[in-house]
């Protein structure tokens, strides 16, 4: 079953980016052709169209870091799946960390988003993960199972469709990585919840994120619920970003 499953890597900008340095990124992954794996770039909003130009028929693929749990209305600084769909994206980052710290994002609204990229077509990649205080106290699986129960329960048996990224907060841009097996634990943890759902669990795509690098890629990878990667800093290189991908393959 594992073999069957394909591998992906997603690289999340961040609020980082403009006009020379997308280029210069862009055509640095693109020049590396082929990746043997699939990639795909989260970009800001303001800078879709431009990859989306760029990326067309590249066989690298793009999507956004947020999406509205709403289709359409009064929300100012909200963007639908509806315009994403119009840039091409194929993917959509819900519940980041970053998103539920800073934002508030409830586990309800994380689903409620995913609902609302899946109805467009989009594929959400929803992202769970623990506190370090979470994990001393030995809260890790009760944490991500709660955050990925909420999605199971709103998306019913569309459940099959998403991309699910396990990202331990306390590893998030700090250097620290969990472990390969402390990875593959929670990995496991998470497929045996989608498992009890959907009959399409052993195909699904799990990603891990938080620091990983060129020189641990391929350890963390090799575990056998992990399936790539959702990376941060090191996406903004193209050598780095590129030496993830190969190593997922």
């Amino acid at each position: 079953m594992t073999q069957a499953r394909s591998k992906l890597v997603v690289g999340n900008w961040k609020m980082h980016g403009n006009h020379a340095a997308n280029a210069e990124l862009l055509q640095g992954i693109l020049a590396a052709r082929p990746l043997g794996a699939d990639a795909a770039v989260c970009v800001p909003f303001p800078y879709l169209s431009e990859v989306a130009v760029t990326l067309a028929n590249s066989g690298l693929a793009w999507g956004a870091q947020d999406v509205s749990a709403h289709e359409q209305g009064a929300y100012t600084g909200e963007v639908s799946a509806a315009m994403l769909v119009e840039f091409g994206c194929r993917y959509a980052i819900v519940g980041h960390s970053e998103r539920r710290a800073y934002h508030g994002e409830s586990d309800q609204i994380v689903a409620d988003k995913a609902k609302a990229a899946l109805a467009r077509g989009i594929t959400p990649i929803v992202c769970v993960g623990e506190t370090l205080a979470q994990r001393q106290a030995g809260e890790t699986e009760a944490v991500v199972k709660r955050q990925l129960s909420v999605v199971i329960h709103t998306l019913g048996q569309c459940i099959g469709e998403i991309v699910v990224a396990y990202e331990p907060v306390w590893a998030i841009g700090t250097g620290l990585t969990a472990s390969p097996e402390q990875a593959q634990a929670v990995h496991a943890v998470l497929r045996a919840q989608l498992a009890a759902a959907t009959a399409r669990a052993a195909e699904m795509t799990l990603l891990y994120g938080g620091s990983v690098k060129p020189d641990n890629a391929a350890v963390l990878f090799s575990q056998p619920d992990i399936d790539g990667g959702l990376i941060g800093g090191a996406a903004l290189k193209a050598a780095d970003f590129v030496a993830i991908v190969r190593a997922a393959a």
